[in-house]
């Protein structure tokens, strides 16, 4: 989950190595260094803290260094401080390295090189590999085969870049679990975990496999597995240009990311929509006899995914008649699950890179499953490792907590329903409807949003607050989840999300006049049953914020606050009802003086197990 940069060419890397950490700093920021390297050798630069702290103690002198990596943590192995910071090196400060992932035989090779006489500075695995790939050069005296070597004998997940004094003029870079992107120049080269480092560089990128290396000098780049054999590289061209990867003007890239939602949503369904109401999914078209013909559908997911995993289900179910199993992807593999051949299995990850979700995806392939993925980043491992998929067009998002990827993977969802039901019993005239309320939603979304100051309002009041109670039912029972967990992540209040109707079958216990509890209650066939256990709470002297359709003047009279949403169908009133939870979410964090982008003890992607 750390990020990292990589850079040869013929500018200064110092430069682009602070640049290109700021613009990862959302990926791990317990600790920051980087490594730079010219004519007199190796220098080291690193501490614990922010990217800030590093340029505090880098001071920049008038050698240019044209080669360098750079790292941001999020601690595995060790705490963070000065010392456990990337990079490391080994003990005569010849090699350089940045890693991402975890090594799980650290400690045997630790004890192996202790008895060879090596010595360590920090408690990571990370300074272990460093080590003995320096113990491997000083046997083979050649960069590529020593860390060639090393990775074979290593086990466990990996993004790594390393550099040397002995051989001045290369960096490497290798993958297994871990993702690395490298971006193809004119005569330069930056490597990242993360295309937002490559951007303002260059927009053709190439996706490190697993088990791949990168050997890449001025000259050029050579791709080959860790076992020595040749692969051919896709270049691909990155999507999105630097202006969506800057907070233009807002506050937060949380809050933006927010207000990009209008047009993110549109984006999801854009080109997919026929007139008719039939939806065109060109990234499912090769398997559209297997989906027409499955009997079972299991989607695969981690966080909020699993939130929208959940929805899905419900939209799957109703529209299109096939059972639908909603999995964490971090269980899915070690519970021995049963799968199908014909089972349909989707996986849901906003990075395309969620370790538990890929090592799902690999356990459903293994089965013979047909495996899908709904993803965001295009070329990224699990848009690769699939049978096919469909891209949600969310753009980059930066802010930890997940909100337009969240919308986006509902409209992308529906579409699918729809696509699904109308292989099956669902009419035409079924399909245009929700085609055309699907088209209505960005409009919607905009209405929400220039009606904000009512969320802040309330989050003033409700700042405070140790615990919340998020209760919704059917549609809008993973609503409730995706709500707590908002508050969660970046308020550090406890909140947990509940079907309104469990409320009674324990959690009730809990209320009292210092609860407040979030209904997202809108008028649909179970109306009545949330407005009964709504009064339940009241009458324990619970303070109520409802979610609610507009028009709805009952509700009003009952609850301490109510949110107003505009009127759709049930099934795509998540949409709308997440809305106004994030807004709530992120006023309470920012009231209360968190770091609402980068909250502590989170990373974006979740790379490692």
């Amino acid at each position: 989950m750390c990020g990292i940069v990589g850079y040869i060419g013929h500018q200064d890397s110092s430069t682009i190595m602070i640049n290109g950490l700021k613009r990862l700093e959302y990926r791990g920021y317990d600790s920051a260094g980087i490594a730079l390297l010219d004519q007199d050798g190796l220098h080291v630069y690193k501490c614990a803290g922010r990217v800030a702290d590093l340029e505090k103690i880098y001071q920049p002198d008038s050698i240019i260094h044209n080669i360098g990596i750079g790292h941001t943590r999020w601690a595995t192995h060790g705490v963070p401080n000065d010392i456990n910071a990337h990079p490391h090196t080994d003990e005569e400060n010849e090699i350089a390295l940045v890693h991402n992932g975890i090594i799980e035989n650290y400690a045997s090779i630790k004890k192996k090189l202790l008895r060879d006489g090596h010595t360590f500075r920090s408690d990571t695995d990370s300074e272990v590999l460093t080590v003995f790939i320096k113990s491997l050069y000083n046997k083979l005296g050649n960069l590529e085969e020593a860390v060639r070597y090393a990775l074979s004998e290593v086990n466990g997940t990996f993004g790594i870049v390393v550099i040397s004094s002995c051989e001045p003029d290369k960096i490497i870079a290798a993958r297994r679990g871990s993702p690395l992107v490298l971006g193809v120049g004119n005569g330069e080269y930056v490597i990242a975990s993360d295309a937002a480092a490559i951007i303002q560089h260059t927009r053709q990128v190439i996706y490190l496999r697993d088990n791949e290396m990168a050997i890449v000098t001025r000259e050029g780049y050579v791709t080959k597995t860790i076992d020595n054999e040749r692969t051919d590289s896709t270049i691909y061209e990155i999507d999105y240009d630097l202006e969506r990867i800057e907070k233009g003007g807002f506050d937060h890239f949380m809050l933006k990311e927010i207000y990009e939602q209008p047009s993110t949503f549109h984006d999801a369904f854009r080109g997919r929509i026929l007139p008719d109401g039939n939806i065109r999914l060109g990234g499912l078209f090769p398997v559209a006899d297997k989906l027409r013909n499955a009997r079972r559908i299991i989607i695969t997911a981690c966080g909020t995914s699993w939130h929208s995993a959940l929805v899905g289900k419900y939209m799957i179910e109703q529209l299109a008649r096939i059972p639908v199993e909603v999995e964490y992807a971090s269980e899915f593999r070690y519970r021995n699950p049963v799968i199908y051949p014909d089972d349909i299995i989707f996986a849901i990850s906003q990075s395309g890179e969620t370790a538990d979700t890929l090592a799902a995806i690999k356990e459903a392939k293994l089965k013979g499953a047909t495996v899908l993925g709904i993803v965001n980043v295009v070329g990224s491992s699990i848009a690769r490792e699939t049978d096919a998929g469909v891209y949600i067009h969310a753009g980059p998002e930066i802010g930890v907590a997940s909100t337009k990827a969240f919308t986006s993977q509902l409209a992308v969802l529906a579409l699918i329903a729809v696509y699904l039901g109308r292989m099956r019993h669902l009419s035409q005239k079924e399909a245009l409807a929700i085609s055309e309320a699907i088209t209505k939603i960005p409009e919607q979304i905009q209405y929400l949003l220039d009606n904000a100051k009512a969320v802040y309002e309330i989050a003033k009041e409700y700042k405070d607050a140790r615990n919340f109670l998020y209760l919704g039912r059917g549609y809008n029972f993973p609503v409730a989840l995706e709500g707590a967990l908002k508050l969660k992540e970046i308020s550090y209040i406890h909140a947990e999300g509940y079907p309104a109707a469990e409320m009674k079958h324990g959690p009730i216990a809990l209320i009292d006049e210092n609860m407040p509890v979030v209904f997202i209650a809108p008028q649909d066939e179970i109306y009545d049953k949330v407005i009964s256990n709504l009064q339940s709470v009241r009458a324990r002297n619970g303070d109520v914020i409802a979610i609610a359709n507009e028009g709805d003047t009952h509700i009003d009279s009952l609850a301490n606050h109510v949110l107003y949403i505009p009127n759709t169908l049930p099934m795509l009133i998540p949409v709308l009802a997440a809305i106004p939870l994030q807004l709530l979410a992120y006023y309470i964090a920012v009231e209360r003086g968190c770091n609402v982008d980068m909250p502590r003890n989170l990373a974006k992607s979740v790379t490692v197990e």
